[in-house]
């Protein structure tokens, strides 16, 4: 709205607009006005002399910011104003002793020019400018996924309605594995209702990462209101009244249900139509197989696995056969064009953190005898009694002190340890503090509440470094962008072990991570482990090919 004050803007008296048209010319009015309105006029006059009308209609009608705004209109509206007031405009626009004619006729005449003007003329624009809207432009999506995920989860959708009606999703940790799946589900349900989504995981990190990424991703892509059941620790398994939604459901939880109610997992069978089971390469021990055999009974029921390491072990090939076997062989993983390995891709791209790895050896002193090299050559990983007596180590255990110093010394905002032990856990995290380091531990022992507060304070946006070690808890399930040094002193001849602890702090800045990472694996020569990952990836390719 215009608002017709008729002094100027600072008090002084200006020219009012409409005096203008008081003494302009009538061709001049005429023209401003425009003939159709001046013919219009004329006839709701009978034809009379309606001059003094068409003045004040077009001081009302016509515009001023537009005569203001073209450069051919404004110079003949100036022409108009006496020049006392031409000369007082001038000076107002910061003419000093240069002439007024020749000042206002230079002027560049820009918004603030022209909004001096206005002002002048006893206009005041109190309404906002509109907004202009550009012909084109991107819509974000809330929950939305990158190319390679769209790519991955369109493969998935075919394979879990067709044939087997069964696939494992391959991601590398870090690359959305969780938000793929999500997208996944949520397709589901919407096309299927009602109908229930089970997913099955082990750890309360990772069974509380599922349920509030399925909220978040519900919240912008469901359609109707379904429930959330989280039912794992103490919680009830009561399923009476759960026939729309997605079952959170803790793989022990399951186990323990079915026990006490041989009736629990075919009462949920009947009305499940998707299972997901996360971290997929333990789907084939015994008693995780039974309940993912008895969920998916119904004809059309689909199982969808989740890994980043789709393989049971490093070593034994008939254990990853089994595992492919379970999900008919049919596993999505990346592709993108150009590249062998997607993970080089990945990196490049910065969906995930360029990664340093490095490993610092320390003799340990530990002199194995012909029991240990026995234990060792019978297991698939290092027996419980050889870490037991690495970690008294006392140079072991300098080493893995100084390794986190030196990390702290190249400012590194948060770092994850990987202890061997629980007791190991505690002695480090003992001397850190003792050093006046910010250090945390968390281990199964470790209560709820304690757990939820260090990771809530790792997670955050201190400033002071800070370690959170840990044992036996963080390799999956966790998440915390700003990590970007993991320490593993936790000897390991597990690829699938290693490859989580990697996969912790790996997540790249397009993620929400950073740009690089470093992975410092403590290592004793003596001892059979892993100290790099980085052609983990596609090590069970050849299990995983149709036969």
């Amino acid at each position: 709205m215009v608002q017709l004050l008729g002094v100027g803007v600072n008090g002084s008296p200006g020219y009012p607009f409409r005096d203008i048209f008081i003494t302009a010319p009538m061709t001049y009015v005429r023209r401003i006005l425009g003939e159709p309105a001046c013919e219009l006029l004329e006839l709701l006059h009978g034809g009379s002399d309606s001059g003094e009308t068409l003045r004040r209609v077009a001081a009302s009608a016509v515009p001023a910011e537009e005569l203001v705004a073209d450069n051919e209109e404004r110079k003949q509206l100036l022409a108009l104003l006496p020049e006392t007031k031409r000369v007082e405009l001038a000076h107002r626009l910061g003419a000093g002793d240069t002439a007024p004619e020749a000042f206002l006729e230079e002027l560049p005449w820009g918004s603030d020019e022209r909004r001096t003007l206005l002002g002048f003329l006893g206009q005041v624009i109190d309404r906002a400018p509109e907004a202009q809207i550009p012909h084109e432009r991107d819509v974000r999506p809330a929950y939305g996924l990158f190319p390679h995920q769209r790519a991955a989860a369109s493969k998935v959708r075919r394979l879990l309605y067709t044939g087997e009606r069964r696939t494992v999703l391959h991601l590398p940790t870090g690359v959305g594995k969780t938000r793929t799946a999500m997208n996944v589900i949520c397709d589901h349900l919407r096309s299927r209702e009602p109908t229930t989504v089970v997913w099955l995981a082990r750890g309360r990190e990772l069974l509380e990462q599922a349920a509030q990424e399925f909220e978040q991703a519900w919240s912008v892509l469901g359609d109707r209101e379904v429930t959330v059941a989280r039912m794992w620790g103490d919680v009830s398994v009561n399923i009476d009244g759960l026939t729309d939604g997605v079952i959170i459901l803790g793989l022990d939880k399951a186990a323990a249900a079915a026990k006490n109610d041989p009736t629990f997992l075919d009462r949920l069978a009947l009305r499940t139509t998707l299972t997901v089971f996360d971290e997929a390469h333990q789907a084939i021990a015994p008693t995780y197989r039974k309940t993912v055999d008895s969920l998916t009974l119904r004809s059309d029921s689909s199982l969808l696995g989740l890994t980043a390491t789709p393989g049971r072990t490093w070593a034994d090939i008939s254990a990853d056969e089994q595992l492919a076997d379970f999900f008919a062989r049919q596993k999505v993983m990346l592709e993108i064009e150009g590249y062998d390995n997607p993970v080089t891709a990945l990196i490049e791209q910065g969906y995930l953190a360029a990664p340093t790895f490095r490993t610092v050896a320390t003799e340990s002193g530990m002199a194995l005898s012909a029991e240990d090299k026995r234990a060792l050559s019978a297991s698939f990983d290092l027996p419980n009694t050889l870490i037991a007596r690495l970690t008294t180590s006392v140079q072991w255990n300098l080493q893995v002190v100084r390794t986190i110093l030196d990390l702290i010394e190249q400012q590194h905002p948060r770092i994850l340890l990987f202890a061997a032990s629980v007791e190991h856990c505690r002695l480090i995290t003992a001397i850190l503090s003792m050093l006046g380091i910010d250090a945390e531990k968390i281990t199964a022992e470790s209560s709820v509440r304690h757990r939820d507060r260090s990771i809530k304070r790792f997670k955050g946006p201190g400033t002071r470094p800070m370690v959170l070690s840990n044992f036996g808890v963080l390799t999956t399930g966790f998440d915390a962008p700003s990590a970007s040094a993991a320490v593993i002193a936790r000897p390991t001849r597990s690829l699938v072990l290693y490859s989580q602890m990697v996969g912790r702090v790996i997540r790249g800045p397009k993620a929400g991570g950073t740009p690089r990472c470093e992975v410092i694996t403590v290592v004793d020569p003596d001892l059979p482990g892993f100290g790099d990952v980085a052609e983990a990836f596609t090590n069970w390719e050849d299990v995983w090919r149709n036969k």
